[in-house]
Formats: C-alpha cells, structure tokens, sequence
C-alpha cells in the first residue's frame, strides 16, 4: 500500500510533440548541453554539507581536479546562461559557479549548482538529474 502510494507520486513523464519541438527549435530555446550528470560524477573528492544548527543536509560538496574544475565551471556556467538569457557568452565572465553539491539521499540523486554573479553577489541555484530533461531551476 506505501509503494503504492510512493510510486503515485512520481512525476508523470511526456514526450516531446513536434509541435513543442518546432517551437523550441524556432526560438533557438534547443541546445546540446556541454556537461552531463556523469561529467559531474567525475568528482575526486567531496566534504558534508551542514546547515545552520550542524545538522547534516544530506548533500556532500564535491571538489574536482584543477583541470576536470575548469571544463565543468565553464560547461555549468553555459547552462545557466541559457536557463537565464538567450544563452550569449556575454555573461560567462560575470558567473561563477561557487558550489557542486551532491545529494546522498533518494533516488534521483541530484547534483545542485550554485552560480553567483559577482556583480551583484547574487546568487541561485539549478539542480541537475540523472536525464537533462529535468534541469530545473530553484
């Protein structure tokens, strides 16, 4: 009955119609991205991350090789400009990716990205799956 219940609630999935397929190619909002989960899961090592009262979160900080660092910032930093704007370079030099945290926990196991603009020190985050699909932002 709780599997049930669990499997229920599972986000339905749909394919893409040609209709939303023209559309998306039309407006130039379809691209290959440069990264994949399983560039991400290249990670060399990773730290507990702890909110405010020291409870663990679940998620792990992952930290890459300088080399694997910097074709993943620049990669992650072109997905976010094309989640935010019409997906120029003008902004990369602008972005900087300030985490790659690791969810240890459920089934999906999530990568979430932390872009900060630091112009603005602003920051957001974008959570990566297993299937691109379902990049989504905070």
């Amino acid at each position: 009955m709780i599997e049930e219940k669990l499997l229920s609630r599972k986000k339905p999935t749909y394919p893409v119609s040609q209709a939303l397929n023209a559309y998306l190619k039309r407006y130039n909002r379809q691209t290959s991205i440069q990264v994949s989960y399983d560039d991400l899961l290249r990670f060399q090592g990773c730290i507990t991350v702890y909110d405010k009262n020291e409870e663990d979160t679940l998620w792990v900080r992952c930290y890459y090789s300088d080399s694997e660092r910097d074709i993943i910032d620049a990669a992650l930093k072109k997905v976010y400009d094309i989640l935010h704007s019409d997906g120029s370079d003008d902004l990369l030099d602008y972005l900087s990716v300030d985490a790659v945290d690791y969810c240890t926990f459920g089934n999906t196991k999530p990568f979430r990205i932390k872009i900060r603009n630091i112009l603005n020190d602003g920051f957001t985050y974008f959570y990566v799956k297993k299937q691109m699909r379902r990049v989504f932002m905070d």
